[in-house]
């Protein structure tokens, strides 16, 4: 693996499970849980400067993450309250890299992003540890995708993209030594 393909995918890409048991799933809750601590404890006291630092070249800053993980977890809790409500709602896709790019991604503190992370898997995990085991099997579809995604797999890929992120932003904060 080459250095700017470990600096992209430093925990390696996502891989679907070929199983998920309900003791997989339990140790996702506790990820999805524990996950806003754990990046707010990673960025905490953080200059301006270090914020804009891009993860690797051609990446996207820190703030920018920050807030990625606020809009792209909000937009997975959504999606699995539709799919709980719903029999295999399409979902409404969005343009991260466009979105990463609006005013608010690009300057604002990340305290608000952090907050909503804070709020978004409080909720996320208060939800998934009352479902059913059932009810992990109910999915959803992705038009740009073409294919309808169950709600254990979409837990094990968002467990993977809290640190898919986290990964970014520690390795850099080594490799910098802050």
């Amino acid at each position: 693996m080459s250095n700017l393909e470990q600096k992209k995918f430093p925990i390696g890409q996502f891989q679907q499970p070929e199983y998920i048991s309900d003791a997989d799933i339990s140790d996702y809750i506790n990820v999805i849980e524990d996950f806003p601590k754990r990046i707010k404890k990673v960025v905490e006291g953080w200059s301006d400067e270090q914020l804009d630092t891009p993860y690797r070249e051609g990446g996207w800053t820190v703030r920018q993450l920050v807030n990625h993980l606020a809009d792209s977890h909000i937009n997975s809790f959504t999606r699995f309250k539709l799919a709980l409500t719903e029999d295999n709602p399409t979902i409404k896709p969005y343009d991260e890299a466009k979105w990463a790019e609006l005013p608010d991604s690009l300057s604002m503190p990340i305290k608000p992003a952090l907050r909503m992370l804070k709020g978004t898997h409080q909720r996320w995990a208060a939800l998934l540890k009352q479902i059913f085991h059932e009810q992990f099997s109910r999915t959803f579809h992705h038009p740009e995708q073409n294919a309808d995604y169950d709600l254990r797999n979409c837990l094990a890929m968002y467990v993977w993209h809290c640190n898919h992120h986290f990964a970014h932003i520690d390795n850099l904060k080594t490799e910098k030594g802050w």
